[in-house]
């Protein structure tokens, strides 16, 4: 059966002889060579989109002033320009605002880590009543602009509401509790996906050995969920990082002031210009720290993104 079938299968397939061997054709459909067009098309498209803006930054910080609005523009500039950047890096505000960033984000990061892994174990591993509602409580707090909290928050960071909490308005402890505001529900909502995800026989067979629940969630469980840790706490840093509407509003001067506000302050040489350049330099020199966080943890944040979408 197989030899007589066999010839007639080949027959079907386009051919070709080279040295008396018949090698078969590979066809490809025109609607696939379409999609394929198509798909690259697209992934060139999303490439230019997302990465022309910092390229224009780029080429703007190293940009003359005197050429900055010439029509048409140009992609490159005719004379690279150091001159931006020796002004931001000698700016004594804009290092002191850059040195606030720092502690502001990575405080907010420690303190997210910390409370939202405490919750989100309780909420991913332990069953008690009310447990999804909690959940969606908090993921709800995310939803909200952060403009309709302002004003609570300015009360409470003044200490003018019901409490009579101490006055730390213009410090750094005041935008770390702010930051928290949308830190920590995105941390605790991840951070229990990574906990439900966990197998269960690892927790049952610790608790077996004697080990209690804290022990269990700090020597088995919480290493586990590292990648989901490194994941998050980047997240969140960032986040920190590029916050402007709160930095803006609970402070006052360069004692507290982050970066993204001390960039929107630069003021020009003379009275009507517009420091874009400048401002340009200081945004790349901010975002670089970021994209080289991205490139050291970038094995933890594939793997932490990929960890929590198959259950164990």
């Amino acid at each position: 059966m197989a030899s007589t079938t066999l010839p007639a299968q080949q027959a079907r397939i386009p051919a070709e002889r080279i040295g008396g061997l018949v090698i078969p054709k590979r066809g490809f459909p025109i609607g696939q060579i379409i999609s394929r067009i198509l798909f690259w098309i697209l992934v060139v498209f999303i490439l230019l989109y997302t990465l022309f803006p910092f390229y224009w930054a780029i080429v703007s910080s190293l940009t003359l002033d005197s050429q900055l609005f010439n029509t048409p523009a140009s992609y490159w500039p005719q004379q690279i320009d150091w001159s931006h950047y020796q002004f931001v890096l000698r700016n004594n505000d804009f290092i002191r605002a850059l040195q606030n960033s720092l502690v502001v984000s990575v405080g907010t990061v420690v303190i997210a880590l910390l409370f939202g892994s405490f919750a989100a174990y309780a909420l991913g591993r332990m069953q008690f009543r009310g447990r999804t509602a909690i959940l969606y409580i908090v993921l709800s707090m995310t939803m909200f602009p952060s403009v309709a909290i302002l004003g609570s928050l300015f009360l409470m960071i003044r200490g003018d509401w019901f409490l009579h909490t101490p006055n730390v308005y213009n410090t750094r402890i005041a935008l770390v509790i702010t930051y928290l505001i949308f830190t920590l529900p995105f941390t605790v909502w991840v951070m229990t996906q990574f906990f439900k995800a966990m197998p269960g026989e690892l927790e049952e067979a610790a608790l077996v050995d004697g080990a209690g629940p804290m022990r269990v969630f700090w020597q088995i469980l919480l290493p586990l969920a590292l990648p989901g840790l490194v994941t998050t706490g980047l997240l969140a840093f960032i986040a920190a990082w590029n916050e402007f509407l709160f930095a803006l509003t609970f402070t006052t001067d360069n004692n507290a002031r982050t970066v993204q506000v001390a960039i929107s302050q630069f003021s020009g040489r003379q009275q009507q210009e517009l420091p874009y350049a400048n401002r340009m330099a200081a945004s790349v020199l901010v975002t670089l720290p970021l994209i080289a966080l991205v490139l050291i943890f970038q094995r933890k944040i594939l793997a932490g993104l990929t960890a929590g979408a198959v259950k164990g």
